[in-house]
């Protein structure tokens, strides 16, 4: 029998190379995807709306390919020291990023980065989509955005905003409200919104403006105080609070993404398997009520959707950033 298999063995390759019709086994074992364990890179502190949604995510991810998925924060540099590790990774779709908004806002600021923050990575799957909160230490003396912009007024630059780094959505939304409400406010970057918020509910920062996932847990506690949402209108993921547009900054709005990206170079079909996933996970009612207890409403869009989202959301951002007054980093 030995004979017979080593006879025939070469002629069936033969065959297979002429037709073009067979699949080396190697090649079939690494289409199979995920083929270990996943990585999702955070690059922020834990505690933080992306660290809590790439969790939430990544779990109901583990469950459906019975593999791991682990997230492994990498804060610094306003998120970029993260993302450069994701840029470099294997484009095998075994190594992904969990990002914000905040990714084309510090890139749009950033006078010069380590890697092209359009081509370097590709966006995967969204999340979510949310207003944010603005939310300030139980000592100030304001319950609403119009006495908050006119004790700022008396009190130029006295009040301090925190930040997830210069350059993040969180730094944005502060500068754009102080340029939209005429007033100055003292900005102070932290290695995430995590640290930021602790500081405001310690009484080192007067205001955070920051998701409501990141912020409910302090001011669930009474630790810090949401007075507004930055949506144009009241929203309904926030009952309760009025939209600073209608409360003292008319113009101003500022709303939040979260999603999936991955380093530039992973095969369309990895890239289409994780959408299709997290686009399923999203349709959940598990997840549906995850994100409507942290603010957020689910926002689910298809690889086409997301062709160019990048270059656009930069370039959204480098306008605000003239508005604002926010200098290159």
């Amino acid at each position: 029998m030995k004979t017979t298999r080593s006879r025939f063995r070469p002629a069936a390759a033969l065959l297979c190379a002429a037709a073009g019709a067979c699949v080396a086994p190697n090649a079939a074992a690494q289409s199979a995807y995920p083929s270990r364990n996943v990585v999702i890179i955070v690059p922020y502190s834990a505690g933080g709306s992306i660290d809590l949604l790439s969790r939430a995510v990544g779990q109901k991810l583990a469950e459906m390919w019975g593999r791991n998925v682990v997230i492994d924060n990498r804060p610094g540099a306003s998120g970029m020291i993260g993302t450069e590790l994701v840029t470099k990774a294997e484009p095998d779709g075994h190594t992904l990023l969990g990002h914000t908004s905040s990714y084309p806002a510090t890139a749009a600021v950033r006078a010069k980065l380590p890697f092209d923050p359009v081509k370097a990575v590709v966006p995967v799957a969204m999340i979510a989509k949310a207003p944010m909160l603005v939310a300030i230490h139980p000592s100030v003396p304001a319950k609403s955005v119009r006495e908050l912009v006119a004790l700022a007024k008396k009190n130029p630059g006295a009040l301090h905003y925190g930040s997830s780094g210069a350059g993040g959505n969180n730094h944005f939304s502060g500068a754009l409200f102080a340029s939209a409400a005429g007033v100055q406010l003292t900005h102070v970057p932290y290695k995430g919104i995590a640290p930021a918020i602790i500081a405001l509910a310690s009484g080192e920062l007067e205001i955070v403006i920051a998701s409501a996932a990141a912020l409910m847990p302090q001011a669930k506690a009474g630790k810090v105080r949401p007075i507004a949402v930055t949506s144009p209108e009241p929203s309904p993921l926030l009952p309760g609070l009025p939209a600073v547009a209608q409360s003292g900054v008319p113009g101003y709005s500022y709303e939040l993404w979260w999603g999936i990206f991955a380093p530039a170079g992973v095969p369309s079909a990895r890239i289409s398997a994780v959408n299709a996933a997290v686009n399923k996970i999203l349709a959940t009612p598990d997840m549906k009520k995850f994100l409507d207890s942290d603010g957020a409403g689910p926002w689910p869009l298809t690889t086409a959707q997301l062709d160019g989202l990048l270059g656009r959301e930069i370039e959204r951002y480098r306008k605000a950033a003239q508005v604002a007054g926010i200098p290159p980093q």
